[in-house]
């Protein structure tokens, strides 16, 4: 490609992750060879982008796949789908559509390498020594999870719900912990209901959420949870119960009520990330186990080794076309797609995220192209 365009990016401030400013500037154009260049279409933004942001210098490297050479701005990373417009890469041709990990810019040039029918991993060198998951890209006309249709969806369920699945997965594979009943606090939280709709009703199992008096009718009407609580009522549970405790919200006074209450009885204290918290959680002297965090890579290593690959996918597949085709039904109780166009949009959006202020039902989709 040899003509000249106008690269636009979004920054975040990494210690105001509310506050973004837009970047542009002109960009040349001709490509290495090995290079394609992306032109991204569309992105979902989810209290995970803030998660991901809220750990993005420490052990996940968030910040790390799209550095921005200045040490106080970083670029928020998003799932989407992007085009390509330009090529030298066999087997990567223009017009082609992927989904993947982007940058919130108007375009992307990358390294493809390990090109297969499936897609690709981009191979620019910064990335060789971050988590391989996020380095994949899918080819859309071969990915069996793919529906232009349901596009939106993907974007929103896929990130997130790969979490749910594996989370679920995670704590079934150890038996709950020896836990009877299960608390889950943010239980609002998309990742928290897709983690409920994962596992279901399971016999001699009781799963109970914590939420806002705000979204308490929200989170009553999934019909995911045996029992929803606000959060002050967590100390009303039977507190001789072997429990099993998934954080979703970070609140450390919550936290410390859970393991007064419980004590003894709290078998698990799962950190599976939070929107708000923005600092890994407090070293506070607490009775029972210590806060560990969840991290979906860690068990899908785990069972790609156990099953293989393949198999993983086979039932991700299967259990994300369940999910999706309950959010996609007109009316549904789970999801409402809140679409807008451009940059601006993105960045409201993202400081809306950050405060707490998304309707808990509202699903967000940004479209650039």
């Amino acid at each position: 490609m040899s003509d000249a365009f106008t690269l636009t990016r979004l920054e975040t401030r990494k210690d105001a992750l509310g506050t973004t400013r837009l970047r542009s500037a002109q960009d040349a154009g001709a490509l290495a060879d090995g290079e394609v260049l992306m032109r991204i279409d569309r992105f979902a933004l989810t209290t995970n982008n803030i998660t991901y942001a809220a750990f993005g210098d420490a052990m996940m490297k968030y910040w790390s796949f799209f550095p921005t050479g200045d040490e106080d701005w970083g670029h928020m990373p998003a799932w989407g789908f992007a085009d390509v417009v330009a090529s030298t890469v066999e087997g990567v041709e223009v017009g082609e559509r992927f989904y993947g990990y982007f940058p919130i810019a108007s375009h992307l040039r990358m390294t493809p390498v390990r090109v297969t029918e499936r897609g690709f991993y981009d191979g620019v060198p910064h990335r060789s020594e971050l988590v391989s998951a996020y380095n994949q890209y899918m080819r859309c006309s071969r990915d069996a999870g793919y529906a232009q249709a349901l596009e939106n969806y993907q974007m929103l369920v896929r990130p997130l719900f790969i979490t749910s699945f594996m989370l679920a997965d995670f704590l079934e594979d150890n038996a709950f912990f020896g836990a009877s009943q299960v608390v889950v606090s943010s239980a609002s939280s998309k990742t928290a209901y897709g983690t409920a709709f994962c596992l279901g009703q399971r016999k001699g199992l009781s799963l109970i959420a914590l939420t806002s008096e705000r979204n308490r009718g929200f989170v009553e009407n999934l019909r995911c949870y045996d029992q929803v609580l606000p959060y002050a009522g967590a100390s009303v549970l039977p507190a001789d119960v072997p429990t099993l405790y998934v954080d979703f919200s970070g609140d450390d006074e919550l936290r410390a009520t859970i393991h007064r209450h419980f004590g003894a009885a709290l078998v698990y204290d799962c950190y599976a990330g939070s929107a708000q918290k923005t600092a890994f959680l407090a070293e506070t002297p607490l009775p029972g186990p210590k806060p560990l965090l969840y991290f979906a890579p860690v068990q899908i290593r785990k069972r790609n080794a156990d099953w293989g690959p393949q198999e993983v996918n086979r039932r991700f597949n299967e259990a994300q076309a369940r999910f999706i085709a309950e959010l996609s039904r007109p009316g549904n109780r789970w999801m409402a797609l809140a679409q807008s166009q451009g940059f601006e949009a993105a960045q409201q959006v993202i400081a809306d995220l950050h405060g707490g202020r998304v309707d808990a039902q509202q699903a967000h989709v940004v479209q650039l192209a």
